[in-house]
């Protein structure tokens, strides 16, 4: 019984390799570790869905996510000051949500109540703070569409169905991803650095969270 148990749970362990590589990247400015814990996150969704008779069409939304998320963490650690790699990488982010956002909404419903008090909450944060620092108009714009989507996935993530640990892990990572993005704006628009060095350990922690959420969906009784 306890092999059969063990046998179960190995691949919980890949999440410890997530963790590593984030230790690593918050040491070293190797993108390789920097894009670990998705990478290994995507590994891990791989493993779960053919190992599956029937793949769920939702992980593949997840593991979308997590490919933008890479590819939008390359550019922002390339901008070195220019203002259209940041956009780009603010557009690859706005698709990784989408990701996010199809599958939260494949798997539960948007709280309208919840998202709507988030949106005036950041709008006013947009109106109030950010509008007045940012002068190009492309990163403007860029920064709105993205504040929008990002409180519609929060808002629809917190509407997900099933067992409460896969919930509550994948809201707590969608939860990380806005909260590291907060501390982005108020660092590179606001000149506010305080809490920068929360930025990438939540970042990290968010996709380590997300994937452990999907791991708890396919596998409910394993781990109690």
């Amino acid at each position: 019984m306890k092999y059969l148990r063990l046998k179960e749970n190995w691949i919980y362990s890949l999440l410890l390799f997530s963790v590593l590589s984030a230790v690593i990247a918050l040491n070293t400015s190797e993108f390789f570790y920097k894009s670990g814990s998705a990478g290994i996150g995507i590994l891990i969704l791989l493993i779960l869905n053919f190992k599956k008779a029937k793949q769920p069409n939702d992980s593949w939304m997840i593991i979308g996510a997590f490919l933008f998320s890479i590819a939008g963490d390359w550019f922002m650690s390339n901008k070195l000051g220019d203002n259209m790699m940041f956009s780009k990488g603010i557009a690859l982010f706005f698709l990784a949500h989408l990701g996010y956002l199809g599958f939260a909404l494949r798997n539960g419903k948007i709280k309208w109540r919840f998202t709507l008090l988030i949106l005036i909450a950041y709008l006013l944060f947009f109106f109030l703070w950010l509008y007045p620092s940012i002068e190009d108009k492309i990163l403007l714009y860029a920064a709105l569409v993205y504040l929008l989507i990002s409180c519609l996935t929060f808002g629809t993530s917190a509407g997900i169905e099933g067992d409460n640990t896969f919930r509550r892990a994948y809201i707590f990572g969608i939860f990380l991803i806005v909260f590291s993005d907060t501390i982005i704006a108020l660092t590179e628009f606001l000149g506010y650095g305080t809490l920068d060095f929360l930025i990438l350990p939540t970042y990290y922690l968010a996709h380590i969270s997300i994937s452990f959420s999907l791991i708890r969906r396919e596998k409910p009784g394993v781990i109690t």
